[in-house]
């Protein structure tokens, strides 16, 4: 591996890390590229689980509510007059 540091203070500084952690520069970077490959990693997990458990609750409570006959009915209506507005509005698409 090659290691090129155009900018003289940032090869110092990683240089003196690098002894600081009494290892070379090449383990040096590359362990700080893991750990950030693993922080970022370990981050999406937790976001991920946090959204599982939101959808999860989430659901957990609609599935335990029965809709009732005006709601059902409310919801219908709803998604009939979703369907108009998408009709009309795509008889005035473009032509290409």
């Amino acid at each position: 591996m090659s290691l090129r540091f155009p900018d003289p203070d940032q090869y110092a500084a990683i240089a003196a890390a690098a002894k600081a952690a009494d290892m070379s520069m090449q383990d040096y970077v590359l362990s700080a590229a893991y750990e950030r490959a693993t922080a970022v990693e370990r981050v999406f997990l937790e976001a991920a689980k946090r959204h599982g458990d939101y959808t999860r609750d989430a659901f957990a409570e609609i599935g335990d509510n029965e809709p009732d006959t005006e709601r059902r009915a409310a919801a219908q209506a709803a998604r009939r007059r979703l369907d108009e507005l998408d009709g009309a509005e795509a008889g005035h698409g473009n032509a290409a």
